[in-house]
């Protein structure tokens, strides 16, 4: 039986990883000290999932583990000696981030940074998945021509999305995608300077029903919440014709495996939906009427600062690299599982 280490297995990436790894037969230690709960509030904490997952896999065993503790770091994996390691532990929001900077950094690179060095010493040959942001590239895709249709801001130029040769540098990250990028080179230079097979996907608006969304994070899956709960919603900058590329966290999962059979060492990928899963902020809301919800929504025009106008990946590389990989999940079915989650939620509980 292979075993595999899983961070943050109590969020969206890395619950969908632990539980598709048990259901192929892997032994899966998963670490999260459910730091979500303080970073967002109770709404977003993840306890529960990590509970689920225990419950439902006899294969699964959960560290509640602070990944900021190198020394435990470590221990563990001197005691695991992984085949496969997924690094999906993160904080996640840029904008908290601004208000936590040295403990988004020691969570976001510092973390990292512990476990590849620990991957290093007990676990070299163990592919390694980190999941990185399009944040990386800083506010830089702003810069390119941009179109305002009616509904949405698409590429001026054609493309189909951005590639991984779009630069870093020179920019405004948010203090997030500056952590993130140090974390992302460092993977990268474990893959290339040392030959460990680390993979480096830059996710965009990775999803789906299980995501503990809050304002601040998982837009998709908050948005939705909002429409079905009657809560506000506020709409920040560009109109609201934002765009975002959507992909749902089992076709995330899926695509781990894969590398797993196939690893490179140091490669980065842009991981997202790609234009079949792209949306506006205003498409989300014309989706929502369309399936009977009308969201309570509010203008702000101020964006949020270092904001994307336009993100979708493209998907060329990551399609070469894995062919047989394919999205399972169109956007329409997102949708509807994400409502279908919000919709058992919110009715009341039978006595």
């Amino acid at each position: 039986m292979k075993t595999a280490l899983v961070t943050g297995s109590g969020g969206l990436i890395g619950s969908a990883c632990a539980a598709r790894l048990c259901a192929e037969g892997w032994r899966v230690a998963g670490v999260d000290n459910d730091l979500r709960a303080w970073l967002f509030g109770p709404a977003a904490s993840t306890a529960g999932v990590a509970r689920g997952l225990s419950a439902a896999w006899p294969a699964y065993r959960h560290h509640r583990l602070d990944l900021r503790d190198r020394g435990a770091v470590r221990a563990l994996m001197r005691e695991l000696r992984p085949d496969f390691v997924i690094h999906a532990a993160a904080q996640p929001s840029h904008d908290k981030a601004a208000a936590i900077a040295c403990d988004d950094f020691d969570i976001n690179a510092g973390a990292t940074a512990s476990l590849l060095a620990a991957a290093r010493a007990f676990a070299p040959e163990a592919p390694f998945c980190f999941c990185s942001t399009n944040k990386v590239y800083g506010d830089r895709p702003n810069r390119l021509p941009l179109a305002e249709l009616a509904t949405r801001f698409d590429y001026a130029d054609g493309r189909d999305g951005i590639g991984e040769d779009m630069a870093v540098d020179q920019c405004l990250h948010s203090l997030f995608g500056a952590s993130k990028l140090a974390a992302d080179i460092l993977c990268q230079e474990y893959g290339r300077y040392f030959g460990m097979p680390v993979g480096v996907f830059r996710g965009g608006c990775l999803t789906g029903p299980e995501h503990a969304a809050a304002e601040l994070h998982g837009y998709l899956h908050y948005i939705l919440g909002c429409a079905v709960t009657g809560q506000p919603y506020t709409v920040r900058g560009y109109g609201g014709k934002q765009v975002r590329d959507q992909l749902h966290a089992a076709d995330v999962a899926e695509l781990f495996l894969h590398f797993f059979r196939a690893p490179r060492a140091g490669e980065v990928y842009n991981l997202g939906g790609g234009r079949a899963n792209s949306l506006s902020i205003r498409e989300t809301i014309a989706a929502l009427e369309a399936r009977g919800y009308r969201l309570r929504w509010r203008y702000a025009p101020q964006p949020r600062t270092g904001d994307h106008i336009c993100y979708i990946s493209d998907l060329s590389k990551l399609r070469a690299h894995f062919p047989g990989w394919e999205i399972r999940h169109p956007l329409a079915r997102i949708l509807d599982e994400i409502l279908a989650r919000h919709e058992r939620h919110a009715r009341p509980q039978a006595a």
